[in-house]
């Protein structure tokens, strides 16, 4: 009995910790959304990301309206975002999204974990051109014909239409279009009544490296020393 006490209580700080990370990351999106476009949602496509992306981890309504008032302060933090590029063990390339105020900081702790998962911390566009940024929406499925909205998304960027999983591993139908017609994306959906479950910018890997399932641990411990630093918000890779 005590054994099983003993893995819900670490099950349980292991999700509060994941919990206070993803809300850790979603208010400094919102805070460079609101130096970038203002705190008004109405005329700011990035924040109404951001409170999309809140909603589906949970994020309490009163620490979203605090992360909008502090990003309004003058004494605010400024933070910036940098995409840093590198190789895992087994040649698996990885690239490392962060939003930080100390740039100098960050890059002593990328690389540093770099280091210690085996891995090569690179230079800008070393590992990049493996990789396309795109829009990815998910959706719930109820009511939907993936039919009817593949025509009805086609002329405002749709590339792909397919079945996914959700943060809580229900399903969901992901909806990615090119990074530049994000936007374009966020407003076709806006005006079809459809409010996504997320909404997010994603580095899709164009092409894949073949690991084994030792191969992949090796990568994901690395991915997970990474994902541990505050400053990192997303981690991406191209394992196959």
């Amino acid at each position: 009995m005590g054994r099983i006490f003993e893995v819900r209580k670490a099950t349980m700080f292991a999700r509060w910790d994941r919990m206070a990370k993803q809300f850790t990351r979603i208010g400094r999106e919102i805070a460079i959304a609101v130096k970038a476009g203002g705190p008004d949602p109405a005329t700011n496509p990035a924040l109404r990301r951001c409170f999309q992306n809140a909603k589906a981890v949970n994020m309490p309504k009163d620490r979203v309206e605090a992360a909008i008032k502090r990003a309004q302060g003058k004494d605010t933090e400024n933070f910036e975002e940098i995409l840093y590029e590198g190789y895992g063990p087994h040649g698996v390339a990885l690239l490392v999204e962060t939003a930080t105020d100390n740039h100098v900081r960050t890059v002593a702790n990328v690389k540093a974990a770099f280091n210690k998962g085996n891995g090569t911390l690179g230079n800008s566009g070393s590992v990049s051109f493996q990789f396309k940024k795109m829009g990815v929406f998910k959706l719930k499925p109820e009511g939907l014909s993936t039919d009817d909205l593949e025509l009805e998304l086609i002329d405002f960027g749709l590339e792909e239409l397919g079945e996914g999983t959700g943060e809580n591993g229900e399903n969901v139908l992901v909806v990615r279009c090119g990074f530049t017609d994000f936007g374009n994306m966020q407003k076709a959906l806006e005006d079809k009544g459809i409010t996504p479950i997320s909404a997010e910018l994603e580095w899709i890997p164009t092409v894949t490296v073949p690991v084994t399932d030792e191969q992949a641990e090796d990568v994901s411990k690395l991915i997970e020393r990474l994902e541990q630093d505050d400053d990192v918000s997303k981690v991406f890779h191209n394992m196959g």
